[in-house]
């Protein structure tokens, strides 16, 4: 997985902003998080996150990133033994065949939460 793998970084909510690296919108298609912050649930590793919108193509073919996954540490913060998704979180959108297509950009909820 590319991207970022800090054990800090702001706790990943349904606030926060998350895009592919071809402007596609990345998003929880199931959150299993009770856990909110700002009123809005903390994505976890149990989560699985979709792409819409990517305008990716290859030789002018449309191959758009279609999901995202996220690889959290085991050792950073936990909600009911599940790692959260933070800001630094590695992660990876993948293209229909699951080919690497490039990093999730997150930008994080304008109050999010600092977890170290």
């Amino acid at each position: 997985m590319s991207g970022h793998s800090g054990n800090s970084g702001v706790c990943i909510s349904a606030a926060s902003a998350m895009h592919c690296p071809h402007g596609g919108r990345v998003f929880a298609a199931s959150a299993a998080g009770a856990v909110r912050v700002d009123g809005h649930p903390v994505h976890t590793a149990l989560d699985v996150f979709a792409v819409t919108g990517c305008a990716h193509t290859v030789d002018g073919v449309p191959r758009p990133c279609t999901s995202a996954r996220f690889d959290p540490r085991a050792r950073g913060v936990l909600v009911d033994g599940v790692p959260v998704l933070l800001d630094t979180t590695a992660a990876q959108c993948f293209g229909a065949a699951l080919v690497p297509q490039g990093p999730v950009v997150v930008s994080a909820g304008r109050q999010g939460v600092m977890c170290r």
